[in-house]
């Protein structure tokens, strides 16, 4: 990275541009390690120890941001010919050093092996995982370090803010809205009908509606610790909703570890279009990695004069401040998270005013999720048309997914709006493991919905999903295959959105409440006549009363399985019965006499004392003292303990 220097103008950074581009040569071998927070996991800091001790002069080693194929990690990618190496360990590197770089000598034993053909794949382009995506938002994640701002300049960044800020901020959210962008947090409101709303109510303040209130800290102490004092001078914010909270969902999380410059730069434009001056990253606390690579790059754009005052000589002042979350799911509801940034609790407000019209201490205030602030710059760069030009007619662009559970290929996928599941799940997934046949897909996070295998053929999109039951949502998609339990997966959800409601309103703190009762004792084969009709009922009530989002949408997992998986729920009830064999209320362990040898591993390794027996005879188990913990199936050499469902539950003679 060169000397921080200050940027004066458009023209000086087009010329700083210039000077990188031929300061690096394209030709040299760079040896580049995925960095993302997965592959750390995987060792990954110890493989760029072991890269930076036997590189030479002639190789660059550099630590990228999330490839997205995460289960394969620690990623290495020898760069300009791509080519991919998986789960590569310390030990690999001299190898790969001495022999793919100095002798173009491909090392196979590291390659990607194609579950389909079973043929070694040698580019990263050629991975079916990555072949299939459409990356826009991903595409400089594996090429740029995230720590150096001269990587980002030097393929493009900057250069659509220099353009915006050369045009008038109502050009600007026209562009937006002819893209059709939407929100990519959830609820997929149009970007530029927002936009649009909040830059009036900064030029009107009539929009403000006055007799709307926000209310002060509820005390005087929590006024004093928080140290959250509005900014007077400011007509309006702009805020990045980076608090994302789904289950097995890291899409956002991986774009700030990788790419925090394009956020900034878009949120930067958003700004300078509606009038704002001063901007908020809300991330939550157990993202260490992004805040880091977040707080450096502000620190950077800063330095370098492309945040601040006077940013690129335009007179147009804008600054971001990073505000730590601290893990509650409800404050990535946007008027719950405006309140945690006041430093007050972190619980929704009734809307209308919706927060463009009077929002952050009582200003207009625009709040869109990281994938959509990260979509302006390519925006402006290609333009409206281009962007347009990308998934169906009313569901605009790329998506990034966090493909998890029971496929193949897990990871962070990003495709246009459109495609359907059957393309992500097995062209892009490979598949179901194990042979095993798909069964459901739980897509939009915890109050999302599970759609069966008669959707696979369906669009992804915010339309279709909706007339399915389920939603886009952030992003978040879990499959399931033929040994999951709908029943004990709707539980899951249930319990989950259950433990995060806020308390507010009683809809969403009783009405969950009473529906986990509902699906716990079905699944415990204490079910009873009627409770699907109470499930429903409850589920209307919670869905059209709640105060905000997730107490509107908590009812989806239940609502989805109920209207496809309804022959499961009543299994449960009234056959006592549970297919997948999950649900311990509804299963018992057998030990068959005729492949029990006696061997004593079971009875030796059971807690509760269950199984009896003597050495060389058949064992018993008693199913009264049994806990269903499946160890003695998972010790036994001889497949001799089995699971038998359909237990008689109470239910069965109604």
């Amino acid at each position: 990275m060169m000397t921080a220097r200050k940027i004066e103008n458009a023209a000086q950074l087009a010329a700083y541009r210039v000077a990188l581009q031929r300061a690096h040569d394209p030709q040299q071998r760079c040896l580049t390690l995925c960095g993302g927070t997965g592959c750390r996991a995987y060792g990954a800091e110890r493989v760029l120890a072991s890269a930076k001790e036997h590189a030479n002069g002639d190789v660059q080693v550099r630590m990228t941001g999330c490839h997205g194929f995460c289960e394969k990690g620690p990623i290495v990618v020898i760069q300009p010919a791509g080519i991919f190496y998986q789960r590569v360990q310390p030990k690999d590197i001299d190898s790969i050093v001495h022999e793919t770089i100095a002798h173009d000598h491909i090392i196979e034993r590291l390659l990607y092996t194609d579950p389909a053909t079973g043929g070694k794949i040698e580019r990263e382009h050629d991975v079916p995982f990555y072949a299939r995506q459409t990356r826009l938002l991903l595409n400089q994640n594996g090429l740029l370090d995230p720590t150096n701002i001269d990587e980002y300049i030097a393929l493009g960044g900057y250069a659509s803010l220099a353009q915006a800020l050369m045009d008038d901020g109502e050009n600007i959210i026209e562009q937006i809205t002819r893209s059709g962008l939407r929100g990519r947090g959830g609820a997929g409101f149009p970007t530029g009908v927002k936009w649009r709303t909040m830059r009036d109510g900064i030029r009107n303040r009539k929009v403000e509606i006055g007799n709307w209130k926000i209310q002060p800290p509820t005390s005087n102490f929590q006024f004093l610790t928080s140290n959250f004092q509005p900014p007077t001078s400011n007509r309006g914010y702009i805020i990045c909703n980076a608090d994302e909270g789904d289950p097995g969902a890291y899409m956002d999380r991986s774009l700030m570890e990788g790419n925090p410059h394009r956020i900034i730069e878009g949120m930067i434009i958003g700004a300078y279009a509606v009038g704002a001056t001063r901007g908020y990253v809300y991330i939550r606390t157990e993202y260490p990695l992004a805040v880091k690579h977040l707080r450096g790059a502000l620190q950077q754009a800063r330095a370098w004069g492309l945040l601040g005052k006077n940013i690129l000589g335009s007179g147009f002042d804008f600054d971001i401040e990073v505000r730590l979350g601290a893990g509650a799911f409800v404050c990535g509801e946007e008027t719950a998270l405006m309140a945690s940034i006041e430093g007050r609790t972190g619980e929704p407000r009734p809307r209308p005013p919706y927060p463009a019209q009077r929002g952050l201490w009582g200003k207009p205030t625009i709040i869109n999720n990281v994938k959509t602030w990260a979509s302006a710059p390519l925006i402006l760069e290609r333009g409206a048309d281009w962007y347009a030009n990308i998934g169906t007619a009313k569901s605009k662009g790329t998506m990034i997914f966090s493909l998890v559970g029971k496929v193949m290929n897990t990871g962070l996928v990003e495709v246009p709006m459109g495609i359907t599941l059957r393309e992500l799940i097995f062209g892009i997934g490979g598949g179901i493991p194990n042979g095993k046949e798909f069964k459901a897909a739980q897509i939009g996070g915890p109050s999302g919905g599970c759609l069966a295998a008669e959707h696979l053929d369906t669009p992804i999109d915010y339309e279709s999903l909706s007339s399915l039951g389920a939603i886009v949502g952030s992003g978040g998609l879990v499959v399931a295959d033929e040994d999951t339990c709908m029943v004990d997966l709707a539980r899951y959800f249930m319990n989950f959105v259950q433990e995060e409601s806020c308390g507010k309103c009683t809809p969403c703190r009783v009405g969950t409440k009473a529906m986990l009762d509902i699906l716990t004792r079905i699944t415990q084969g204490r079910g009873e006549d009627g409770d699907l009709e109470r499930l429903e009922e409850l589920a209307r009530a919670v869905k059209d009363s709640s105060l905000c989002g997730l107490g509107q949408t908590a009812p989806n997992p239940v609502l989805t399985t109920l209207r496809y998986f309804r022959e499961e729920y009543r299994e449960h009830i009234y056959a006592g019965q549970c297919r997948a064999r999950v649900c311990k209320g509804l299963i018992r362990y057998e030990i068959i006499p005729e492949l029990c040898t006696g061997c004593l591993v079971c009875l030796r390794n059971c807690a509760q004392k269950a199984i009896t027996g003597e050495k060389l005879k058949p064992h018993v188990i008693d199913d009264a003292l049994c806990g269903k913990c499946g160890v003695c199936q998972a010790l036994c050499r001889f497949d001799a303990v089995k699971i038998v469902t359909g237990v008689p539950v109470a239910a069965l003679a109604v």
